[in-house]
Parts: C-alpha cells; structure tokens; sequence
C-alpha cells in the first residue's frame, strides 16, 4: 500500500500509474458499459444494496436497462478511474473538494460502512480484470487499481462527517 509522505502527498509509483493509465487507456471507450457490468456485479454480490441508492428502490425496471443507474455507474467508474489515472501526478485524489464534500455526505447518509467499500473495490477490481485482455491483467495491475482505489475511499472518508 502506497503511503502519504509527511507533506501528504500520495506516493503512487510510476509502475502503478503507468500500470492504471495502461488499463484505462483499454477501458475508456467502453466506460459507460464498464460501469454498468460494476454495478451489476455489486448488486448480485449483495442485492440489498439496491436499497441504498433512492432511484432503485421503487423501480420495475431491469437493473440492465435502468437509465439513471446506466448514468450513475458511468460517472462512477469515470470518476474513479480518472481520479486513479491522475494520483500520482497529482501526488492526491484529484476529484473536486466540492464533489468530494457531496461524496461523504452522501454516502454517510445512506450509512456506507467499510464493508461497502470492501464490497465494491471488490467488483471494480473483477470488472477491471473482466474487461482487460488476460495477458494484462496481473498482480501487479490489481494492486495498482487497489491502491489508486483505497486513496479515493480515503479521501471520501474524511469528508464523511455529520454537520456540526
């Protein structure tokens, strides 16, 4: 696991970054599928998590065929895979205090716990693996993608606070 230098800076080796810019570069055209298939997997692994996100949960449309999560799966994945692209450059998470402010509040409403974050590094990593040619995909690619991965959990995190 990567770690912040004193100055908090994310240490993200040049191998993990040219590992994620490498994978992304494959991934990137077909993102809004990717994310889809991320999702999915997330809902097959716990089905209860549908109950989590409000457009879900008074549907009778497909998961598959629901626009606001083919939406919502693809600015996700965008979001984190850009983000990781980004990391080492950047020396942190390079999603918008904003956005992330958003993230942590929204995802502390819904009661996120870190079994979630488990959950989904989980499938985002399978669904990585899944969409890169097997002579890419390699140890060394999956703990890239789980470093770039806990750094964005990390950030969300410490915006996770109930108001004052």
């Amino acid at each position: 696991m990567a770690l912040a230098e004193g100055n908090g800076a994310v240490v993200f080796s040049e191998e993990q970054e040219a590992l994620v810019l490498k994978s992304w570069a494959v991934m990137k055209k077909d993102s809004a599928n990717l994310g889809l298939r991320f999702f999915l997997k997330v809902f097959e692994i716990a089905p209860s998590a549908k109950q989590m996100f409000s457009f879900l949960r008074d549907s009778d449309v497909p998961l598959e065929k629901n626009p606001k999560l083919k939406t919502h799966a693809m600015s996700v994945f965008v979001m984190t895979c850009e983000a990781a692209a980004q990391l080492r450059k950047a020396g942190k998470v390079t999603v918008r205090e904003t956005t992330l402010k958003r993230l942590g509040a929204t995802h502390l409403k819904y009661g996120v716990a870190d079994g979630h974050f488990e959950l989904t590094r989980f499938a985002l990593l399978e669904t990585i693996k899944e969409a890169l040619p097997a002579d890419m995909w390699s140890l060394e690619m999956k703990k890239a993608w789980s470093e770039a991965y806990n750094q964005l959990v990390a950030a969300i995190k410490q915006e996770m606070k109930p108001d004052a």
